[in-house]
């Protein structure tokens, strides 16, 4: 049986070190911000961008890697005769997948290319599973089942925490934003079949770790929980709130806090964070 190798992308949120450590390709988007174009994750640090995107007239921009890109990568890794298996953030958001999709049917190469539905932390539970069952010799067929259970057993939730990038984005007007942040008004989103959907609306740092947690709670009662994550864009203290009120309710000690990446933070803000976990 030949080998499987996993590509995903940058908006999974894995460290350097994880991708290392788990044979794993990862294709990073592009953000363009006052005028320059850096690879994300690659080219700029999170500190930084967060500032360039503060004093930015206009919300930055960030492009899906090319087919092209793909393309060359997948010839690279199937050169020895391994399948690939392809895991992108959520189809919903970005052309990301569709890229993948375009590449893998211009390639010779056995490529499985997978919409994981999700983002960050919430994509790497999918992307680390599939690297662990490729080096234990599973099939891409395999492989492929576990990471769709896995897809359909994964909460994501996110905080906003500032209206400033829907304004730059066109999404709403000057006058509400200024409304939600003269009440203090953090929307509260999931993200379910791909796309994010309102779930609630908060205005104290302890009504959201309310919220986040009766949703956890409510998701995984009666269940295995294998996994937690939690990312952010400069907003570390509610990250850390919201963290130990996991670890209080459920036990589990092993939670990562990590920064998010440019493309991410571009879409949901500066001060935003998000609670993902999965579950048997």
């Amino acid at each position: 049986m030949g080998k499987v190798k996993i590509v995903t992308d940058s908006t999974a949120d894995m460290t350097v070190e994880e991708l290392k450590m788990y044979d794993i390709e990862m294709i990073p988007l592009s953000i363009s911000v006052n005028g320059e174009v850096f690879l994300d994750k690659l080219g700029l640090e999170s500190a930084q961008f967060l500032d360039m995107m503060r004093s930015s007239k206009e919300l930055p921009k960030s492009s899906q890697p090319s087919a092209g890109t793909f393309l060359d990568v997948y010839n690279r890794l199937a050169a020895d005769g391994s399948e690939i298996i392809s895991i992108h953030m959520t189809g919903g958001m970005s052309g990301t997948v569709r890229s993948a999709e375009s590449a893998a049917s211009m390639t010779d190469a056995k490529v499985t290319v997978i919409d994981s539905k999700f983002i960050s932390k919430a994509l790497s539970f999918q992307v680390i599973e599939a690297a662990k069952m490729a080096s234990e010799g599973k099939s891409a067929a395999e492989i492929a089942e576990r990471v769709a259970v896995i897809q359909n057993q994964t909460g994501l939730i996110i905080v906003i925490d500032t209206l400033e990038n829907l304004v730059k984005g066109g999404r709403i007007g000057k006058a509400s934003a200024f409304i939600g942040s003269l009440l203090n008004i953090k929307p509260i989103a999931i993200l379910e079949g791909g796309v994010l959907n309102p779930v609630a609306k908060a205005r104290s740092q302890s009504q959201i770790v309310k919220n986040l947690i009766n949703r956890f709670l409510a998701d995984t009662k009666g269940k295995i929980v294998k996994g937690v994550g939690i990312a952010h864009a400069n907003g570390y203290g509610l990250s850390e709130k919201v963290r130990d009120a996991v670890k209080e309710v459920s036990g589990i000690e092993n939670i990562k806090i990590e920064g998010t990446t440019a493309v991410i933070s571009t879409h949901a803000g500066e001060g935003a964070m998000a609670l993902m976990y999965y579950w048997d």
